[in-house]
């Protein structure tokens, strides 16, 4: 797959089948994932894979009740704003439809990967190696999601996974699946409306209003 497909098509897909992911896939995504770049090239990371069945049951009990915290507290006001007329309301609206399935239906997804970082709470050595195992996988035709709304029950999910030390920071879990939809080149704000060039508020110096790929 070209490079700028992978980049251009690899948003959330949270809508799959239960099919497995097969372990030969599996074993390519995670390769993929180990050779991103960490901090001081430390690699001070851990990837835990869950497709036991059980398993998906209990973290998916946890994700039901993070969710629900999750409309309750931090995306309350889009919740509210979902109810509003006009393009910005039904976008919230399909949001909110696909991850409400995805709370739904968590036991469904065949794969989990729950990555880990040392001591590390920002983010920056671990998620390169996330990022990679998502494009790796949509390389390999599996749709994937990231989601980080578990941090609402971290100790009840760490002791599910049965994570031994505290030191280890559970980043984040990772679906993946076979997608029921299509692949397609999101909507985004164009980049001079979020881009800077220097200091703060000046120009980038160009305009993209439509995507450059294909």
């Amino acid at each position: 797959m070209d490079i700028r497909e992978a980049l251009y098509t690899t948003r959330a897909m949270r809508r799959v089948t239960n099919e497995p992911v097969p372990t030969d896939v599996q074993a390519r995504i995670l390769d993929a994932a180990i050779r991103a770049p960490s901090g001081g090239n430390g690699q001070q990371w851990r990837f835990l894979l869950v497709d036991d069945p059980t398993q998906r049951e209990r973290l998916g009990d946890l994700y039901r009740e993070c969710i629900d915290l999750l409309w309750a507290t931090i995306y309350a006001d889009k919740v509210e704003a979902a109810q509003g007329a006009g393009e910005e309301a039904e976008s919230l609206r399909r949001m909110i439809n696909s991850v409400s399935w995805a709370q739904e239906n968590f036991a469904v997804y065949p794969l989990l990967l729950f990555a880990f970082a040392y001591g590390d709470t920002s983010g920056g050595s671990i998620f390169p190696a996330v990022w990679s195992a998502q494009l790796a996988a949509r390389a390999e035709g599996v749709g994937s999601s990231l989601t980080s709304v578990l941090a609402f029950k971290a100790d009840e999910t760490r002791e599910v996974l049965g994570v031994p030390d505290e030191q280890w920071k559970m980043a984040c879990c990772v679906t993946f699946g076979y997608p029921t939809g299509r692949w397609g080149v999101p909507q985004r704000t164009p980049v001079q409306d979020v881009a800077y060039r220097n200091t703060w508020g000046t120009p980038v110096g160009f305009s993209v209003d439509e995507p450059l790929w294909p």
